[in-house]
């Protein structure tokens, strides 16, 4: 999959496309309705399909303090987008410059000048440009003066519930982990590199890997049996996910994850954790020593679920 950052890197030499724009946050199953429609008919023009996306997102930039939690990373999301038979993602800086570019001049400049399109495949309910003036109606006018043709993606519902990631971070904040599941088409995970921390784990008894979240606010919290993905194998685990709210706090959420019956060096691996099964809610331990044993009711009870997950003989 071919990656274009930035507004200064297209132009003629792209060549054309099929395209759609959003924020793709978590590649859910609706997304994947949107992609397999961009596959055929990138395929029937015989051109390369295109996503466009924007770093940081929208609401990121304009309201950082109250934006949603993310559901992936820009890394995992390129990772998805390539797993999906994408063959090219444009990331665009959402700067000033982008924000005042009105709806016509994003149209001209990034749609025709720069990626050549032939084909967009949008929402319906699509807003672009500045102050958000260009809508559906306006890329159709835009699109039989260009050239180009537009079509309006479906709204995907599973068992009767609409896909979306705003519907996902509710269920996720709920613990709802199955519903999660199959609104994204996959169990939820996180991916990161082990950094060093505290090493408060190895003092009580249950070493954790600290997995950074580069101060990015997930959007689950709590104790959940896990796996953990080393080196391409799952490993049983159970992890923290939080503001530890019992040790000092730095501000910022921790992702910690103690692997069961697991003992190597893995600081600086990238590691996937997958979440399985809440087990409870974050809470503040009054003395260390309370933590410790919830710690260790946790890592039982962990145990107990990934027993109740292996195959009857």
């Amino acid at each position: 999959m071919q990656l274009v950052r930035g507004l200064h890197n297209l132009g003629p030499r792209l060549g054309g496309c099929v395209a759609t724009i959003g924020n793709f946050d978590g590649v859910h199953r609706g997304h994947q309705a949107i992609l397999a429609r961009l596959r055929e008919r990138a395929a029937e023009l015989g051109l390369p399909s295109c996503v466009v996306i924007f770093e940081p997102q929208p609401r990121e930039f304009f309201s950082p303090d109250q934006a949603p939690p993310r559901l992936t990373r820009l890394r995992e999301k390129l990772e998805l987008l390539a797993s999906f038979g994408v063959d090219r993602v444009l990331c665009l800086a959402f700067n000033r410059r982008l924000r005042e570019l009105s709806a016509a001049e994003f149209v001209g400049t990034v749609l025709v000048d720069g990626l050549g399109i032939r084909h967009l495949e949008v929402g319906d309910d699509f807003r672009f440009g500045c102050d958000r003036a260009g809508d559906f109606a306006f890329l159709q006018r835009a699109g039989a003066a260009e050239g180009f043709s537009v079509e309006a993606a479906k709204t995907i519902e599973v068992s009767g519930e609409r896909v979306s990631s705003s519907r996902i971070r509710e269920v996720l904040a709920a613990g709802d982990l199955a519903t999660a599941e199959r609104l994204l088409g996959r169990p939820y995970s996180i991916c990161g590199r082990v950094l060093h921390g505290q090493k408060l784990g190895r003092q009580l008894q249950a070493p954790t890997a600290n997995i950074q979240l580069k101060r990015r606010r997930p959007p689950l919290a709590g104790v959940y049996a896990v796996s953990v993905e080393v080196d391409g194998r799952p490993r049983q685990g159970v992890a923290n996910i939080g503001m530890r709210p019992t040790v000092k706090s730095d501000g910022q959420a921790h992702l910690e994850a103690h692997l069961l019956d697991f003992c190597a060096d893995l600081y600086g691996r990238r590691l996937r954790v997958v979440f399985r099964h809440k087990l409870r809610d974050e809470r503040r331990f009054d003395s260390l020593a309370e933590l410790k044993a919830a710690i260790e009711a946790d890592v039982a009870a962990a145990r107990a679920y990934w027993h109740t997950q292996q195959p009857s003989t």
